[in-house]
C-alpha cells in the first residue's frame, strides 16, 4: 500500500528551466545596456558554459562570466544583471498548470515530500515564492547529504524522515537517470513526468508509470 509520494522540485513541480532561460536573457541584456561589449549569442555561450562547468545552481556565475567577458568585473554591469535576473525570475516562478489541486488532494491520502538537487535556501526559496512551502512533510535537499540524486543517500534520508519503507513510497520525477534510476535501485515505485523530462531517449530506465499532466497523478497512484 501507498503511504508517502516523494516529488522532484525542478521541472516537476515548476518549469525550472525556462525559468532559468528567461532570467538569464534579461540578464544579459542589462549587463549589455550597461556597458557589456560581448555580443549576445556569444555571452549565452559563455554564461551557461560556467554553469555547466560549475552547476545551474552556481550563485555567483556572473562574477567569473565578466572576468571572461570584460577581463575583469565591473559593479555596475554586474549588478544591472543581477536585479534583471531577480525580476524576471520573480516574474516568472510558478508552479505548472494543476499542481496546487492536486497536491491538496493528495495530501489526504498520503505523506509527501519533496526530494532536490537544489541547496536549501533555493529550494525554499521557490517553494515559498509559489505557496507550496505548507504542502510537503518534509523537504530534503543536496545539503542534507551532500549526494546528488540518483545516490541513494538523498532517499534513504527522505524514508527516514517519512518513516517509510520503499514499497510504500512513489517518487514522481522529470529526470530518467536521476529520479528514476536513483528510485528504483532502493525499490521505490516510480512516475516520470513526461512533462518537464528533457531526456527520456538518452536512457532505457523504464518508470513504473508515466504522466504527461500531473492531474492524472492520483489515479495513477491508486493503480499503483
Amino acid at each position: 500500500m501507498i503511504k508517502a509520494v516523494i516529488f522532484d522540485l525542478d521541472n516537476t513541480l515548476m518549469d525550472f528551466m525556462a525559468t532559468k532561460k528567461a532570467s538569464c536573457d534579461a540578464a544579459i541584456d542589462a549587463m549589455i545596456k550597461a556597458g557589456l561589449k560581448t555580443p549576445k549569442k556569444r555571452a549565452w555561450k559563455i554564461l551557461f558554459y560556467l554553469y555547466r562547468k560549475k552547476g545551474i545552481e552556481y550563485q555567483t556565475v556572473f562574477k567569473p562570466f565578466l572576468e571572461k567577458t570584460m577581463g575583469k568585473v565591473d559593479y555596475k554591469v554586474m549588478a544591472a544583471g543581477i536585479i534583471a535576473y531577480r525580476k524576471t525570475k520573480n516574474t516568472m516562478l510558478k508552479t505548472y498548470p494543476n499542481v496546487k489541486q492536486v497536491l491538496k488532494k493528495l495530501r489526504k491520502n498520503y505523506k509527501l515530500a519533496i526530494l532536490s538537487d537544489a541547496p536549501v535556501l533555493q529550494a525554499w526559496t521557490r517553494l515559498v515564492e509559489m505557496g507550496l512551502e505548507n504542502f510537503f512533510d518534509t523537504v530534503v535537499t543536496y545539503d542534507d547529504t551532500h549526494k546528488a540524486k540518483p545516490h541513494p543517500k538523498p532517499f534513504r534520508k527522505t524514508l527516514r524522515k517519512l518513516n517509510a519503507k520503499p514499497g510504500e513510497v512513489v517518487m514522481v520525477g522529470d529526470n530518467l537517470l536521476r529520479d528514476v534510476k536513483g528510485a528504483k535501485m532502493l525499490g521505490i515505485k516510480t512516475v516520470l513526468a513526461s512533462y518537464g523530462n528533457v531526456n527520456a531517449k538518452k536512457a532505457e530506465i523504464k518508470p513504473d508509470a508515466e504522466i504527461n499532466d500531473i492531474k492524472e497523478l492520483p489515479k495513477i497512484l491508486e493503480n499503483l
